[in-house]
Formats: structure tokens, sequence, C-alpha cells
């Protein structure tokens, strides 16, 4: 057989969806976040990053990087192996503890990804929960869909966001039968917000355990950065909060929170905690440093918050395609795997702006977008800049920008208040 052949059809294919991704070259410039280098086959040059999961810039806290420098100068650069082998190192249970106070828990674990916390918690909630049936919103992400697999217990799938759809499935299943209802807070690629206390609700109504992924809400909102059910006073209904310390707290790593007998039997038994190399004591200093710096201080927040909106606004007044948003994620609908690639590349290559492409499998087909995260970084000329390019790459490459004309304009209204499931007009038509 010839293994490599079948390797290369597979990238073929890929390259034939439009789906095959490059990976931009960057270096990042501490101090002068969002400014990095892009290095490339003719040179390398400064641009300006504009989808950075960094929502705060917490990565080049000066704090933070301190903090970092400072552990790894005295504790060295790694953990040493497994907790299970090699203990845990200080900063590390200092973070848990920070952890399950943010979060209003009496535990934390961490573990070394986003995506390790919530493939290792699902699935061992679900095995140790005897037939337990999974209930997972449709559009939680792979790490979520990975641990449901990974449990073997049987799935129910409910509509996005669809409270009656989720009480339907819910009445189908015995009261007594153990549940666990797994969706989000902050959907990322269409930034809407789940309806947390009204799934509280229905959870204590059915006797069905809650698991909340808060990614992309941590840091982000409620007074000391719990996210989005501190935000709307419901973090302890909620059973387990998973979250990262990869996105608004600028470091690594991901956690769980939740009573101590649940924390405890994931840490026994999850196999994705038991046989991980632990997360080294420079990144546990610098994301304790990260939190403890947001529970204070919500200048970060407040800031982000007035450049997400401004950016919202100036890209409708130019007529650019703006998905429906509630949160910091700004989504600007291309439609077009080729086409949505070619205004990266634009972007890129001649007016030195970062966008990455998002294509399938991350959202539907003809839904391909540009996910645009401002930061308080993002000032109001690099906001310009931003508007500027965009309009400039949308005429290039052929697609409808709605001020172009007054028909336009209220269908841009319609298209600016949907989310994934809207229908746009065609890529370039």
């Amino acid at each position: 057989m010839n293994y490599q052949s079948i390797f290369a059809e597979a990238i073929a294919a890929l390259h034939a969806e439009n789906r095959y991704r490059i990976f931009a070259d960057l270096e990042r410039i501490a101090g002068r976040f969002p400014a990095a280098i892009w290095r490339s086959e003719q040179d390398a040059r400064e641009v300006i990053i504009w989808c950075s999961n960094d929502y705060l810039g917490m990565g080049q806290h000066p704090a933070v990087v301190e903090a970092m420098c400072g552990a790894a100068r005295t504790m060295g650069a790694g953990a040493g192996g497994t907790r299970n082998i090699s203990g845990t190192n200080h900063p590390l249970v200092v973070l848990e503890d920070e952890l399950a106070d943010l979060h209003g828990k009496e535990a934390a674990l961490v573990f070394t990804s986003g995506f390790v916390s919530n493939e290792a918690a699902i699935s061992t909630i679900a095995k140790l929960l005897p037939d337990c049936v999974i209930l997972s919103d449709e559009l939680n992400h792979a790490s979520m869909i990975e641990g449901v697999r990974r449990s073997g217990a049987q799935k129910m799938i409910f509509r996005h966001n669809d409270l009656d759809h989720l009480e339907e499935l819910l009445k189908s299943l015995s009261r007594e039968r153990p549940k666990l209802i797994a969706f989000e807070s902050v959907y990322s690629m269409d930034g809407d917000i789940a309806p947390i206390g009204k799934i509280a609700d229905l959870a204590d109504k059915y006797g069905a355990m809650t698991y909340l992924d808060e990614v992309h809400a941590v840091g982000m909102y409620g007074g000391r950065g719990g996210g989005i059910a501190e935000r709307d006073g419901v973090m302890h209904r909620i059973d387990v909060i998973e979250g990262t310390l990869a996105k608004a707290f600028g470091t690594l790593g991901g956690y769980i929170t939740g009573s101590q007998p649940t924390i405890d039997a994931i840490r026994s038994y999850a196999q994705g905690f038991i046989f991980t190399t632990a997360l080294p004591p420079a990144i546990a200093a610098a994301a304790l440093t990260s939190i403890r710096h947001l529970k204070t201080s919500s200048a970060e927040r407040d800031a982000q918050q007035r450049h997400a909106a401004l950016t919202k606004q100036v890209l409708v007044e130019a007529g650019l395609p703006l998905m429906n948003s509630d949160t910091h994620i700004v989504p600007i609908h291309v439609g077009d795997a080729n086409l949505c690639k070619q205004a990266s590349d634009l972007l890129l290559e001649e007016h030195d702006i970062y966008i990455q492409p998002i294509n399938y499998p991350t959202v539907p087909r003809g839904q391909e977008r540009l996910r645009i995260t401002p930061t308080p970084f993002h000032d109001e000329k690099l906001i310009a800049d931003l508007v500027s390019a965009l309009t400039s790459v949308w005429r290039t490459i052929g697609l409808p920008l709605f001020a172009d004309n007054e028909d336009n304009r209220s269908n841009q209204a319609v298209a600016a208040g949907n989310t994934r499931r809207a229908v746009f007009p065609p890529a370039g038509g």
C-alpha cells in the first residue's frame, strides 16, 4: 500500500475545497500589542493582528510577563512531569484556589489546554454517572463534542439555544436517569450568548447536571471577570464551569471548577489529566497574576467593549456585512471559502492587516467569514485603517458593499441582525 499517496490525496482534497490552512509566521512584539512581525518568503514586515484570542492583551501585560520570568528564574522552565509523578508546583496550587474563588466554587482543576479540559471532564463525568445521557447544544465546540464521543454515553443534540427543544428532549427521559446538559456561554464564531439561567431552570425541573463552557467569556464579563454566569448572577446554579487561561488571561491552559467531590472525581479518573505533564510553574504564575489583576481591574474590559462597539458601528456604516453579535466577537460574512481566503491574503499582503479566514468545518459551508476581535489596544486610528482596508478588499474581489445603493442598505440591516443560519446574498453577487 502506498501510504504517502493517501496522505497526499487527503491534502489535495483540502486544496480542492479551498480548506487547506496556511499558518502565518508571526512574531508578536512585546509592549506593542497588537503589532507583530510577519515573516514571508519575500520579506519581514510589521502588521496589525485583528483576530487574536488574547482578547485583553494580558499576554503582554508587564506584571504578567514579570511573573512568568520570575517563576522561571526561581523554579525552572518545566513542570518535571505529571502531577501524579512529580507532585504539583506551588504556583499551580495557588492558581487552582484562585480559579475556584473566581467562579464561587469549592475546587478547581487545571489542564494543559481548554480542549483537554473539556474532553477529559465531560467524558469522565458521563462515564462515572451510570447510564448517563448528555444533552449537547448543536454548536458546541469540537472539544466538547469529543468529550461526548469519548464518554460512550447516549447523546441528544438540541437546537442551538433552543429552550423548547431542550425541554422536549428532557421530557422524554426518566427523571431518575442521570443527565448532563453541556453548553457554552459565548459561542465564538457568531458571538451570541446562551440563556444560562433558563437552562439552569430546566436542569432543576428535570433533575439534570449542568456543564458550562465559559472559555470565550472568562476575564471578559462580570465584575471580576468570572464570565457571563457571573454577569447574570447564576454562577451558583451551574454544576461545572470550564474555562481557559489562553484567551482573556493571556497565557496557556484550561480548567474546570465545581464541587469538591466532582473535581476530585475528575482528578482521580480523567486520563487526560492523569497522564499529561503539568502546567509549568512559570505559566501558572503568569496566569495567576493575570486573573488577580482582572478581578480588581475593569479598565481592560471597558476599553475592549468600547472598541468592539465602535468597530461594529463603523463596519455597518461602511456597508460591510456584519453578522449580529451580542459580544466582543465581530464576524463579517463572506460566504465563499475561496473569496474568504482571498480577502485574508489581500488584507495581509497589501494592507498589513492579519485576519485569519474562518472556513468549514469551523463554520458551515456558505457561512465562511472573517472573525475580528477588537482589543483595548485597537484604537480609533487602527479601526479606521481596518474599515478602509476591508472596503478596498471587498471592491477588489467583487464582494457586495451594502452602502453602494439604497436597496442594499435595507438588506444590510437584515443581514446584520442574522446569525449563522442567515441566508446572505451569494458571494460576489
